[in-house]
Parts: structure tokens; C-alpha cells; sequence
């Protein structure tokens, strides 16, 4: 399950995102102010950030780019009433993912969370990502280096690989890993997933990706 930090001062645009979304299968923690809104980031890891702008406290721009500047990667969405060029502009030098402009549909939004979700790395400056000693990942090529050559990876592995090095360190649910891997239109299985670890395991060491049991699978780089 995806969790959401939703800053929006207006209370029943607040309560209505927030029971949408959860009715999607989202965990959103709502707060009202961008006081609010930083101890939150400073308490907790959230998969995708929704702000409004002009809020009360520290406005969602500001909020935004302080923590861009303190290293933080998540993917962020601004929903906001400033709809300018200049606006849009400012947003996305802040570090912002998209922009979406009030009023607008609650699917549309739906459909532009899920499309940064399915999205790989953000904000990411260091292109290759060191898995271990001499295996390392080339995120622009999506390329997998074991001591200088390129291991060829099926399409299931790539993925599996990239949400791993995205989420290091966090348990992942079989129920997340299922909907990232799988599309609509397929059929999630746990024996192919299974599958997936075993080959994945087999070039960058079993003892990377642990099993949580009945919960879901830990990727690690450290020793």
C-alpha cells in the first residue's frame, strides 16, 4: 500500500481527496498547514507527496524545496488554484513531479499518482548505484554491471530490481511488489515471483534480498 502525505488547507477538499484515495487502496496522512506538513516528513517516509501552495505556515513551495535540499527523493504533486506559466515554473524548480490545477477530477489525479508510482528514480543525481563490490546499476541505461560486464536481465527482474534499489532498506508487501510488476491485464503469481528473487539472487547474492516472512522481501546493499 502506497502511503500518501496530502497538505491541503481546505477542509472539505482535504476530506474528500483523502476518502477517495483511501477508497483506492492508499494510505493518506492529511494535515491542514505546512507546519504540520514538515514534522510529518520529519517523523515518517511517504511513497508520494500531494501539496497545495498557498497554505497556512511554511507555504508548500518553500516546503518542498527545503526538502529537496535536505535530500529527500519522493515524487511530489502540487495541487494549487495558480495556474500561470511563471506558477508552473516556480513549481517545478521547487521539485515538483506534475502540477495539477483546481478544479479537477478526482480520477484525473488518480490516474497521475499511479503514473508517478510506476516511474523508477527521482531526483536522482548519481546515475549508477553501487550494489556491491563490482556489481553496480546504471539507472539511465538500466543496465546491470557485474565486475564490468552487462548482465542481461528479463523484463520482471529489471523491474523487481529497480523497485528494490528504490525502496533499500524498507519491507515491501507481496501486495505492492504484485501490482508494481504485474500489469492490469496480467495475472499476479507468487511462484513466478519467487522465480524472479531466486534469479536476481543468483547475480547480486542471496543475502541481499531477504524474505519477511508473511510480510514480503527487504533489499539491502549493505553487508
Amino acid at each position: 500500500m502506497s502511503k500518501i502525505l496530502l497538505l491541503e488547507d481546505d477542509v472539505n477538499l482535504n476530506e474528500t481527496v483523502t476518502e477517495f484515495l483511501e477508497e483506492q487502496g492508499f494510505e493518506v496522512v492529511s494535515v491542514y498547514d505546512g507546519d504540520e506538513a514538515q514534522e510529518k516528513l520529519y517523523e515518517s517516509k511517504y511513497d508520494l507527496l500531494l501539496f497545495d501552495i498557498n497554505v497556512p505556515g511554511i507555504n508548500g513551495l518553500e516546503l518542498l524545496k527545503e526538502s529537496r535540499e535536505e535530500g529527500n527523493v519522493t515524487p511530489a504533486i502540487y495541487i494549487t488554484s495558480m495556474d500561470t506559466v511563471d506558477d508552473l515554473e516556480r513549481g517545478f524548480k521547487s521539485g515538483c513531479d506534475d502540477y495539477i490545477r483546481k478544479p479537477f477530477a478526482l480520477k484525473e489525479l488518480k490516474i497521475r499518482i499511479e503514473t508517478l508510482l510506476k516511474r523508477d528514480f527521482f531526483h536522482n543525481s548519481n546515475e549508477l548505484m553501487q550494489i556491491s563490490e563490482g556489481i553496480s546499476y546504471d539507472i539511465k541505461s538500466n543496465e546491470l554491471s557485474n565486475q564490468g560486464e552487462v548482465v542481461s536481465l528479463g523484463n520482471k527482474e529489471s523491474r523487481l530490481l529497480k523497485l528494490f534499489l528504490k525502496h533499500e532498506g524498507e519491507v515491501i508487501a507481496h501486495e505492492n511488489i504484485y501490482e508494481y510488476l504485474w500489469d492490469y491485464d496480467e495475472e499476479p503469481s507468487d511462484t513466478a515471483l519467487r522465480t524472479y528473487i531466486k534469479n536476481l539472487r543468483k547475480i547480486i547474492g542471496k543475502e541481499r534480498i531477504v524474505s519477511i516472512k508473511k510480510q514480503g522481501y527487504k533489499f539491502s546493499t549493505q553487508k
